[in-house]
């Protein structure tokens, strides 16, 4: 069963002058069919202005489309009455996590959430140490986000999303701010959640190592989807990725030379390991 769709998703922002009186428009996103499953994992990958943060904002609702349409667990994102149901499957978490944490202590931001949607007060205690667990942060619990790492505040984040229980997180270039170190906490705990709690998993970035595992990812430019396929079809198109500007992990580049050089190896390569198996074999 899909719960993600999209039909022919078209959005346009207003351009304005330097008064605010309407220009024109632009179009962000330009007839975007894609399909997700339930308990996948998705990539969405492209540069800058292809289009994937707005993509992302249609999953929450925070954006409805200009044509087609969006439907979420087989509602409709355009149907103001179904505006709560579709921001209780799908969670978003966004690239700085400041902008998401509102409490002074960390057991209680991510209890804010569940709170809002009156769930009773014994099972959000519950929730909030089901979520901090599963996050890897239970004990910090009683720390102000304020002292934390910005991989820590991360995954307070994940955790305020995942304690509302939804079946879809939408992350939205969440390692963007981060740190080398701070990028694999928040991809592990990801990762960790995905088998945890069997949740549906879209993740907005143009760091293309982050995607090696995903199920299937969708390469966009210009508003466009101009590429889809598991990670090793991707992957085996260089030339392609290079052409979207898109940074190509070393090994696969490293592959991809040795192969044009005449060795022996697959198309795709995904990591390092993979590499020195295929040459040995070759050898």
């Amino acid at each position: 069963m899909d719960i993600i769709q999209t039909e022919h998703l078209v959005y346009e922002y207003a351009k304005r002058d330097e008064e605010g009186n309407i220009t024109g428009t632009s179009r962000a996103i330009d007839g975007v069919d894609i399909d997700i499953r339930q308990g996948q994992f998705v990539a969405v990958l492209g540069h800058n202005g292809s289009g994937k943060s707005t993509f992302a904002k249609h999953l929450n609702a925070i954006l409805v489309p200009t044509a087609g349409t969006v439907w979420v667990d087989g509602k409709d994102t355009k149907a103001p009455e179904e505006l709560w149901n579709v921001r209780q499957t799908a969670g978003m978490v966004f690239q700085n996590p400041d902008n998401q944490i509102i409490g002074t202590v960390v057991e209680e931001d991510v209890g804010f959430g569940p709170e809002n949607l009156g769930v009773p007060t014994d099972e959000i205690w519950q929730r909030v140490e089901e979520s901090l667990k599963a996050v890897g942060m239970l004990e910090y619990r009683h720390h102000s986000p304020n002292k934390l790492s910005g991989g820590q505040k991360q995954r307070v984040a994940i955790a305020g999303v995942v304690a509302m229980e939804p079946k879809c997180i939408v992350l939205d270039e969440p390692t963007a701010m981060l740190d080398p170190s701070g990028r694999k906490e928040v991809l592990k705990t990801v990762q960790e959640l995905r088998t945890k709690k069997q949740v549906t998993v879209i993740l907005i970035t143009h760091y293309m190592e982050e995607v090696i595992d995903a199920d299937k990812i969708y390469v966009m430019e210009h508003g466009h989807v101009v590429m889809e396929g598991t990670p090793r079809e991707i992957f085996s198109q260089v030339d392609t990725l290079k052409k979207y500007r898109l940074d190509v992990p070393q090994v696969t580049i490293l592959a991809d030379e040795l192969r044009k050089r005449g060795l022996d190896i697959p198309a795709g390569i995904l990591r390092k390991e993979e590499l020195v198996e295929a040459l040995c074999r070759s050898n």
